[in-house]
């Protein structure tokens, strides 16, 4: 955790202290619950909370101080302890991250897309970290108010940063960028993700772009190539750009997407000999040099095999071994609710429902296809959000698709999930192994009365949705009905 000079704070931010200032802060905090002791707190003002309501809480818990805007200063000027008081401390918490890290000698890799940001960031930085001392994210911290606390979060020798950055409204990344700084860029995929705000995907690539034209000329882009529109960020580009690919062509997608063959792009990974995207070894071919790589995925799916290409290549950029590469690939273990799974009373959990959109829901549902497994496959869906007009449509693909397999059963939970099911239906899954539930409860309840040991289940659905809640709930059932 880095330390900061008050007196810098103060000129950073424009600020005056009032009941002198701290001796000592250590790290900075929006959150009053979780402040450590020489933490300062900056009071944030949303549309349903105002942090100058909890400065106290942050003084008990033992912060040195706390950043409050003047507006709110009246009264509490002599209640707490060291204040800096500023015009806006949004505002404020944005230029000391820009400050800090404009101070700090650093190579700056940001990562953004429409699906595989946190898995790319953890993978990348989970290979540097065997050289080089490595700043990344803190968990999804990438947005106005995450990304400044996760670049104040960066200890002052680190030597590379590894940062996400997530939008959802156009307009949203120029200022990240401009807060960033980054040197290199990596965008992971582009998809219908938020569609409802930007309208198109070309939108939506238009604003990933804006990642591209905020690299400086003697920085490096990381693209995949066989993306359609791979063109336009290309040519948004003032600096070198390294192209990732696949061979051989082939079709992916709940939409039949064609991928093409790259022969000539920098990075090129091969698909395993049975062909099938499993759990296994995979080669990446490296143009500069002629080497082949091979190394083991540990998870199954194309799109953990297209996340580790791109971790791959911006390690080998970095100057990194092929050893070392393998060590970091090899040893990466999945954020919570990122394809992680568990085994309870003989049944395999897979917990993919941190969030979805049509692109990560379609990776999910393939990979799970393929996966080899000798008992029952479960879906435990509900909806894709954020998608605008084109929100039925997309549920009935998904619905479409789903029901062009054998499955154990299909468990739907909400509005959207009721179109799921509808559509799997009318696409020939049998309406006896189709459970429309209204909640979470309902859910597991289908789960505890027809999942059996030797079974696999796979969650996934938007993260408002809250998935997860139908898994804790069946865990506890089981648990009584196991006591008994």
């Amino acid at each position: 955790m880095a330390s900061f000079d008050p007196k810098q704070l103060a000129a950073w931010t424009g600020g005056s202290w009032f009941n002198g200032a701290p001796r000592v802060v250590d790290g900075i905090s929006t959150d009053s619950r979780r402040i450590a002791p020489g933490n300062i707190f900056v009071a944030l003002r949303g549309s349903n909370f105002n942090g100058h309501d909890f400065v106290s809480s942050a003084f008990r818990q033992g912060a040195s101080g706390a950043v409050v805007a003047r507006s709110d200063l009246m009264g509490k000027d002599k209640a707490f302890g060291p204040l800096l008081a500023v015009n806006d401390t949004a505002k404020a918490l944005q230029q000391m991250a820009a400050n800090y890290r404009q101070a700090l000698n650093i190579r700056i890799i940001a990562v953004t897309g429409s699906v595989g940001k946190t898995t790319v960031k953890e993978m990348i930085a989970g290979i540097l970290t065997r050289r080089l001392a490595t700043a990344k994210t803190i968990g999804n911290w990438n947005n106005e108010y995450g990304l400044p606390l996760s670049i104040l979060n960066m200890e002052p020798h680190a030597e590379v940063g590894v940062f996400e950055l997530g939008v959802n409204h156009p307009g949203e990344l120029f200022p990240l960028c401009q807060l960033l700084k980054p040197d290199w860029g990596v965008i992971t995929a582009i998809g219908p993700a938020h569609i409802e705000y930007f309208g198109s995907e070309k939108s939506v690539a238009d604003e990933k772009s804006v990642l591209l034209k905020n690299l400086p000329e003697n920085g490096i882009a990381f693209l995949g190539r066989d993306h359609p529109w791979f063109e336009l960020l290309n040519s948004a580009a003032r600096c070198r750009v390294i192209s990732l690919a696949e061979l051989p062509g082939r079709r992916s997608g709940i939409g039949g997407q064609a991928m093409g063959e790259h022969k000539n792009a920098d990075y090129v990974l091969l698909k395993s000999k049975n062909g099938e995207w499993e759990e296994g070894e995979k080669e990446v071919i490296e143009k500069k040099s002629g080497e082949t790589f091979r190394f083991h995925l540990p998870l199954p799916g194309r799109h953990f095999a297209l996340n580790a290409l791109f971790a791959i290549a911006v390690a080998r950029e970095q100057g990194f071994d092929w050893s070392l590469i393998r060590e970091g690939i090899e040893t990466y273990q999945p954020q919570p609710m990122r394809w992680q799974s568990e085994t309870v009373g003989g049944v395999l959990i897979i917990n993919d429902a941190y969030n979805a959109n049509p692109m990560s829901m379609a990776a999910a549902l393939q990979t799970f296809v393929a996966q080899k497994h000798d008992g029952h496959k479960w879906l435990v869906l509900a909806g894709m959000h954020e998608l605008g007009a084109v929100s039925e449509e997309e549920h009935k693909k998904l619905g479409l698709f789903i029901g062009g397999f054998q499955w154990g059963g299909l468990v739907t939970v909400g509005r959207l999930g009721n179109t799921i099911a509808d559509w799997a239906e009318k696409a020939g899954m049998k309406m006896k192994n189709i459970f429309r539930c209204e909640n979470h409860s309902s859910a597991a309840k289908v789960l505890s009365d027809f999942v059996r040991p030797g079974d696999a289940v796979l969650f996934k659905a938007s993260r408002c949705e809250r998935l997860e809640k139908a898994l804790e709930i069946w865990k506890e059932i089981r648990q009584v009905r196991d006591a008994r």
